[in-house]
């Protein structure tokens, strides 16, 4: 659980400093965070349909950047 709770964390952090205004790259460093904890949970839960999405999320995280 200690995985969703950081995920969920991660999210709440991400929507405040999108109503702060942040920083772009800010903000892009809390997705790829986010998006690293996800893969962590995917794993985690043996989720296989999870593990896909976390997976598909990093490979367009690398695209993007």
């Amino acid at each position: 659980m200690d995985e969703a709770r950081a995920v969920m964390q991660r999210l709440e952090r991400i929507e405040a400093l999108e109503r702060e205004g942040a920083n772009p790259a800010a903000l892009l460093a809390e997705l790829h965070e986010l998006v690293r904890e996800a893969e962590t949970w995917a794993r985690i839960e043996c989720d296989a349909r999870a593990e896909a999405a976390a997976a598909a999320l990093t490979a367009r995280a690398m695209i993007v950047v």
